[in-house]
Formats: structure tokens, sequence, C-alpha cells
């Protein structure tokens, strides 16, 4: 696969100062979340709009572009807050090893998050929406599992 084809959009950075104004005023945008993690080297917050799917009644998160700043950062932090309108929850972020796991989320993606098809596309991952295509480009993405945590109070 071809680092030329791989890449997203001029007008996406744009687009996403927008996504995160409106989570910031607490509006909801369909299957868009804000993801906020520590960034890698600087430890600042580094927010970036994201689409979880749900398969198998487990909730996932997949990059496109897996040596992408949001999934550096993601692996070097293991964790961040998940926002989506006024809700927000502190996760763990794990990286998805199992090739299997990875072509089963993978396969759901078309049908659980439909409007970020057009971006695998532009990557040069798929052609179409098709579910065996997204299976086929599983070892090309980095796909993470999120895990709410769960804050005791204290005693």
């Amino acid at each position: 696969m071809s680092q030329a084809i791989r890449r997203l959009p001029g007008w996406l950075p744009f687009a996403n100062r927008v996504v995160r104004a409106l989570n910031r005023l607490g509006l909801r945008l369909g299957t868009i979340h804000v993801l906020t993690v520590p960034g890698r080297r600087s430890g600042v917050a580094r927010s970036t709009p994201v689409s979880p799917l749900t398969v198998d009644g487990r909730r996932y998160l997949v990059a496109g572009l897996p040596e992408g700043d949001w999934a550096r950062n993601v692996r070097a932090a293991g964790r961040g807050e998940l926002t989506s309108g006024r809700r927000q929850a502190s996760v763990s972020l794990v990286e998805v090893s199992n090739p299997d796991e990875r072509r089963s989320v993978m396969r759901a993606f078309p049908v659980e998050v439909p409007g970020g098809v057009p971006f695998f596309v532009r990557l040069g991952l798929v052609t179409k929406d098709d579910p065996d295509e997204f299976a086929a480009a599983a070892d090309h993405v980095a796909v993470f599992e999120i895990r709410e945590i769960v804050h005791s109070a204290p005693r």
C-alpha cells in the first residue's frame, strides 16, 4: 500500500476544529465523538474526532493511518477521554493485536460507521463500502478496544 495514496483530505483539519467546537457546546453529531489523549512528547491534551463502533458488545476505534498522530498518541498514553455532546468518559485504549478480531471489527465498520467509508476509500484501503474489502484491509489499520474506566467513590 503506497504511502503517497494514504493521505486525508486537506479540508479535514478545519472540519475537525468545527466538530471539536460543536462538541464543546454540547452538540452530538451522529456517531462522532471527540477523543482527547495526552501528546506522546509534550503531554499536552490532543483532541480528534473519532467514530467508535460496537462489535459483539465491545467498543472500538479504527485508525486508517496506523502511524498517524492520534494513533501514536493513543499507543503512548493508553488512555484518554471520550466525549459525545455533554457525556464524557475516561477510557483505556488497548490496541488489538489479534488479526481475527481486527478483521471482525473492520467487517462491521461500513455498516456501523457509514460516514467513515469515504476516508478509507481516499486512503486507498478499500474501493467501496463492502464489508469483505474492509476485513481484507485489517492488516493496514490500527484497531483499539475502548474500555471505560470506572472511578470508585472515595471511602
